[in-house]
């Protein structure tokens, strides 16, 4: 249907199959203009009065109709049409060949100066412009709407209007603003279902007089847009340079594009309030954001901010997600990069400023199913004692259970004594879990596939769920506490003279930090002799193992706190440890003593035990005696170690600890590898077969490993991220000391931070050798880009 104003009258044309159905022609009184928008908006003056011609059987009829009536006919008229079209939806046109085509309905233009052309001036844009003169052979130089000259290719010319000659360019936007008034897609729509009756196909010229009633070049240049922005209901047949002859789509055809074109307009929508809900939140000030869980609410939002996480970890599922949270991307005028949906996230609240990407990447499990918890409160509950008849009774002993002070589940604690032959004897208390877990059970197969606790500067997650862990298996002061006591009598050389393991019964009679440790071993108090004698035989024992060919690594390490890690500004407390001191040196040296007994029992008693080796046994140290020694000479060293290996069936050479077995077996509530011997111990301890054999030993081993790797992965970066953190905060004058370890590349040397504790690299003057210490100070610390740099400060 088209609309035409002739001498002060509208007249309907309606495009339907000859003759036509109807013809309305609207004589205006009191108004001047009739309005037609779309199908679904339609104005008239409130003073339009309406004659309404009717042609049926040869003979016409005229009636007066109100403006009302007018609107229900014209919509009855237009669901008519509607209707036919879809009758004849099986309709095939019957076309010409292109030969033909191009013959019958596409004039021969020849470019000339003066003509109006659109050409696309890139991917995104086409443009009006007034042709000129020849470029060349084949090239034109034309003038746009800015009277700029630009020199195009005939490939890039998408039209050519008709019936122009010498317009002037400065005209164009008058005209392009012209042409888009006249543009309302429902008018396809018309000209479709006439076209599909009718079985035809059309020219841009011959679209326009159907649907305005005119070719002329506005006229035709609005048909031209309205087919180069349609979708649905044309489709070019054949396209000889800028000049195409249309065809109608078949109805089913069209009803599948409409339906598709619908649903991507509700997309886009939902799109659009999405961005504009992003917009509002990254506006708001940081204490009034909204929650995280108010993204997760409303479906449609939750999966668009699920595709905008998984983009800013590389983890997109599918192209669908790939393809959404580049859509917000660019709505949002951001680039398409993973950092920029980092930041995003963290601007409108739903990432902490200090969000650990690591942790959501490494996909690590930080909380537990529901029916982990009520097995979990099961075993509190219900769970008897298999060993409680076997359990030896030591709660007479002083107990020291020395670690970490924010440490929340306490495997290990010690006791010792002096025999009256001199000689000393030493118990390493281990927690018992394995009196509430058995293998197989939903609670062992959820540790398994954890490996090991996870412990961040900003959360622990447990292995296990933290009440079972807390109230269930963990040491406690004061406290009766069921274990599994290795006892060890040691040569005065530090050898192992006997030694046994049985269950126990413990009460641990102090808690304390290694750092109160260490200060009580100075204080050397009379009453703490027992603490004393501990370090004694700690001291033979590293005498002992490295007369064995033990290689000592000990060196500085950093431990750090986070509180409040979701504040942007939290408080980072960091803590330097010496490996070296009293107290760490009396704990690491009983737990190596403990995973020497293990293997050598497992050995004796043919128990299949995750046994550690490390085959560089015979490493020559010597040719690092030139070196400093301490943390320079251990950092050389480590640089040629081997990495350790596991055998399942006897013990190995550990080489680097100067054992000839070892089995880590005294953190059973945080390592799963150490929950495996002590089912492997408990069982035999029972008079039981051992519940794996070797082969199943290896292939659990092989899969913990793996999640045990990527939790390193994930417990390295998170340290660092937080040191780097920390130094950025550190006042830019601020130096610190550093040991130079080695020089990587000229005057680049690996440095340690001596008041940090971390390994770095920064450029020092000549003459500075290794194990020079040299000042520093950060000149550059993003802890998000994982950039780090120092600059040496000289003169001092």
């Amino acid at each position: 249907m088209a609309v035409r104003v002739v001498n002060g009258t509208a007249v309907f044309r309606c495009c339907a199959v000859s003759p036509p159905v109807t013809a309305l022609r609207c004589c205006l009184h009191q108004h001047k203009s009739l309005q037609f928008h779309s199908s679904t908006r339609f104005s008239i003056s409130p003073g339009l009065h309406c004659r309404f011609i009717s042609f049926r059987h040869g003979v016409f009829g005229i009636r007066r109709y109100s403006t009302q009536s007018l609107v229900e006919i014209f919509m009855e008229e237009l669901e008519s049409l509607r209707k036919r079209g879809r009758v004849r939806a099986s309709n095939k046109l019957e076309l010409k060949s292109s030969e033909e085509l191009l013959e019958n309905k596409l004039g021969k233009q020849v470019l000339e100066k003066g003509l109006l052309l659109e050409f696309r001036k890139d991917p995104e844009r086409v443009l009006l412009a007034v042709a000129q003169k020849p470029d060349g052979k084949k090239n034109w130089m034309v003038a746009d709407q800015n009277g700029v000259v630009t020199s195009i290719k005939p490939q890039q010319i998408t039209f050519i209007i008709p019936g122009i000659k010498n317009f002037d360019h400065t005209e164009i936007s008058n005209f392009v603003q012209k042409a888009q008034d006249n543009l309302d897609p429902a008018l396809l729509e018309f000209a479709w279902i006439e076209l599909l009756e009718k079985n035809k196909s059309v020219t841009v010229e011959e679209l326009a007089e159907m649907i305005f009633g005119s070719a002329e070049p506005l006229e035709s240049y609005s048909a031209h847009l309205l087919l180069s922005k349609d979708d649905v209901y044309f489709t070019a047949l054949v396209t000889k340079g800028s000049y195409s002859v249309y065809g109608p789509r078949p109805a089913v055809q069209v009803e599948e594009l409409t339906r598709r074109k619908c649903a991507k307009e509700a997309a886009e929508k939902e799109l659009e309030e999405f961005v504009n809900l992003l917009k509002y939140a990254r506006g708001m000030p940081l204490h009034a954001k909204p929650p995280k869980s108010s993204w997760r609410s409303d479906e449609k939002n939750q999966k668009k901010i699920e595709s905008l996480q998984a983009y800013a970890i590389d983890d997109c599922r599918n192209e669908d997600e790939k393809k959404t949270a580049g859509m917000i991307l660019k709505a949002m005028g951001l680039a398409k990069t993973a950092a920029a949906a980092v930041n995003l996230l963290i601007d409108i609240g739903y990432f902490p400023v200090h969000v650990n990407l690591d942790l959501l990447k490494l996909n690590i499990r930080t909380d537990y199913r529901e029916e982990i918890l009520a097995a979990a409160e099961s075993l509190l509950s219900e769970s008897p004692d298999l060993d409680e008849v076997d359990r030896k009774d030591l709660t007479h002993l002083k107990v020291y259970a020395i670690d970490v002070d924010e440490a929340d589940e306490l495997d290990d604690a010690l006791s010792a004594t002096r025999l009256q032959d001199g000689r000393i004897k030493v118990w390493i208390h281990v927690a018992d879990p394995t009196r509430l877990v058995q293998p197989g059970s939903i609670i062992d197969k959820e540790a398994m596939k954890r490996g090991t606790s996870v412990f961040l500067p900003t959360a622990t997650y447990p292995m296990f769920p933290e009440k079972l862990a807390m109230e269930g298996m963990s040491l406690k002061q004061g406290e009766c506490c069921k274990a599994v006591t290795v006892s060890v009598v040691l040569h005065s050389d530090g050898g192992i003279a006997e030694y046994s393991v049985e269950n126990s019964i413990i009460k641990p009679t102090y808690m304390l930090t290694y750092e109160s440790a260490t200060e009580l071993l100075h204080l050397n108090l009379e009453e703490e002799a027992e603490l004393r004698l501990l370090s004694e035989a700690a001291a033979l024992r590293l005498q002992w193992r490295r007369g064995q060919g033990a290689i000592d690594t000990s060196t500085i390490e950093t431990r750090i706190k986070v509180t409040n890690p979701d504040d942007p500004e939290p408080l980072i407390r960091l803590y330097v440890e010496n490996q070296a001191e009293p107290a760490m040196r009396l704990v690491s040296e009983m737990m190596i003593l403990c995973g020497e007994v293990i293997a050598t029992f497992g050995s004796y008693n043919n128990i299949p035990l995750p046994y550690r080796g490390q085959p560089q046994s015979n490493i020559d140290t010597s040719v690092f005696d030139h070196l400093p020694e301490g943390p320079v000479r251990s950092s050389a060293i480590v640089k040629i170690m081997r990495a350790a290996e596991m055998d399942f069936r006897k013990p190995t050479r550990h080489g680097v600890l100067g054992l000839p077995g070892y089995v880590q077996f005294t953190s059973p509530i945080r390592r799963y590898m150490d929950l495996l011997a002590h089912y492997q111990v408990k069982a035999f301890l029972r008079g039981d077969s051992p519940p794996f054999s070797a082969g199943q030993l290896e292939g659990i081993a092989s899969v913990v490993n793996m999640n045990i790797r990527v939790v390193r992965r994930l417990s390295s970066s998170s340290l660092r991220y937080w040191i780097i953190e920390y130094l950025r905060r550190q006042p830019k004058e601020k130096k610190f000391s550093a040991l130079v370890l080695r020089f990587i590349k000229d005057r680049v040397a690996a440095i340690l931070l001596m008041e940090v504790g971390l390994q770095a690299s920064a450029w020092v003057s000549v003459g500075v050798q290794v194990g020079d210490e040299v000042k520093v100070h950060v000149e550059e610390a993003h802890p998000r880009d994982d950039v780090l740099s120092f600059k040496e400060v000289p003169g001092i």
